[in-house]
């Protein structure tokens, strides 16, 4: 039977059999040490000939346990017999046993599929793993039910630009920005708490460290709220178990990565401040007059959030309605019931209470100049009836790269797609 790694503590002395990847070899001689690393860790074997193993081959090992205070952990394998599962090549074009953090991001993405093998760059899939089980174990706590929306739209939720178009048939359709209308019509359908989990695409030709043109979108919608209050305080629980889970079972990965995880008692204390008051943040910690929330007021913001309330973050609300999509509830002033959430410099998430209203919306499809005759679905679900409702989406990746102070969200992404990049 096979031990894992993580188990050997507790079997010294005895016999084991082990079994992943050649990690490293170092050959002294009369003795060998070869590092052998499966999912769980990595651990020094002791051979008494070089072995005839190459770097990422599969083995398997038997041997046994033995206390070591000189070898990685305190404890080594004195191996009897190596089997090869799988021979690796020796010209291997990524160097897996090296710190990923002296290679150019170009590197390990153009050999994405070997540089994944790298501990320190697979941390962080772990890590992404336990926000996404935590988010969704959150969300069920509170009475959500998941749901799965199409990617294949025929017109945009958002207005209509930056969309992919894709040949569908005889007919041209388009990549999802988000599942904005079938979540809408299924809060209006009766389910009233809905959340996903799914690819979002947005055509836009950025080429900076925070975009990317597909994304993991974690999208949430809920009725029957009063204002994006309600939805703010959703988010910090939302935070908070995230958090907590990654303190809990991942602390080997962001030791890794050397990031401090916010304390999850900290989410309840995040500021929470109009867009006219954020500007004025702004200008006092930057010096200098701001019209516009910049990355610069982004990072400012959060800067002031860890001052006042000790956690790297601030939610911003009451947006000018120009910068919201059309369906955003409008307040007084010319502003919208909506907001966004900065967290370590970056914008995570974006939400906002949505009109429910019929009359209300065709006026503001007019007042964005956007023609309801080709929203006929869309407009069905407010003109049968609609509870007031909103929601919000969190980037995963974007979410992943801050909480592990990643220098590009594309660290944060399995496969990143770009303008340049569509491989591996």
């Amino acid at each position: 039977m096979r031990t894992l790694v993580s188990e050997l503590p507790g079997k010294v002395g005895s016999a084991v059999t082990l079994a992943g990847w050649v990690h490293r070899i170092r050959d002294l001689g009369g003795v060998s040490f070869v590092v052998l690393r499966d999912r769980t860790g990595s651990v020094q074997l002791v051979f008494d000939a070089r072995p005839d193993v190459t770097p990422e081959s599969v083995v398997r090992v038997t041997g046994t346990v033995a206390l070591n205070d000189k070898a990685p952990g305190g404890i080594e394998v004195r191996a009897r017999r190596v089997e090869t599962l799988s021979a690796a090549a020796q010209d291997l074009p990524f160097p897996v046993n090296q710190d990923p953090a002296k290679m150019p991001l170009e590197a390990i993405l153009d050999h994405r599929m070997l540089s994944l093998r790298a501990p320190a760059l697979l941390s962080i899939f772990r890590v992404q793993s336990t926000i996404l089980r935590c988010f969704a174990h959150c969300l069920r706590a509170e009475g959500f039910t998941e749901i799965k929306t199409s990617k294949l739209i025929g017109t945009g939720t958002e207005g209509g630009t930056g969309l992919f178009a894709v040949e569908y048939f005889d007919t041209r359709v388009f990549l999802t920005q988000s599942p904005q209308i079938y979540k809408q019509a299924l809060v209006a359908s009766g389910l009233e708490r809905v959340f996903e989990i799914g690819p979002a695409y947005r055509a836009e030709k950025h080429d900076t460290p925070r975009h990317i043109n597909e994304f993991t979108s974690l999208d949430v919608e809920m009725a029957f709220i009063e204002s994006e209050q309600d939805l703010m305080d959703l988010e910090t629980r939302i935070l908070a178990a995230i958090f907590q889970g990654i303190r809990d079972g991942n602390q080997r990965d962001v030791d890794a990565w050397k990031a401090a995880i916010p304390d999850p008692a900290s989410c309840p204390r995040i500021p929470r401040v109009t867009h006219d008051e954020a500007r004025e943040i702004v200008g006092k910690e930057t010096g200098h007059k701001v019209y516009e929330i910049t990355p610069e007021g982004e990072r400012a913001l959060c800067e002031w959030g860890m001052k006042t309330a000790g956690i790297e973050a601030c939610f911003v609300h009451g947006y000018p309605r120009k910068s919201r999509p059309f369906y955003t509830l409008p307040a007084e002033n010319n502003r919208t019931h909506s907001f966004d959430l900065l967290f370590r410099g970056l914008e995570i998430t974006s939400g906002s209470m949505r009109i429910n209203r019929y009359e209300m919306l065709l006026d503001n499809l007019k007042a964005f100049d956007l023609n309801p005759d080709g929203m006929a679905d869309y407009l069905s679900i407010f003109r049968y009836g609609c509870p007031p409702h909103g929601g919000f989406a969190i980037g995963l990746e974007r979410l992943t790269q801050k909480v592990l102070g990643l220098a590009s969200v594309k660290e944060a992404t399995l496969f990143p797609r770009d303008r340049k990049r569509t491989r591996p």
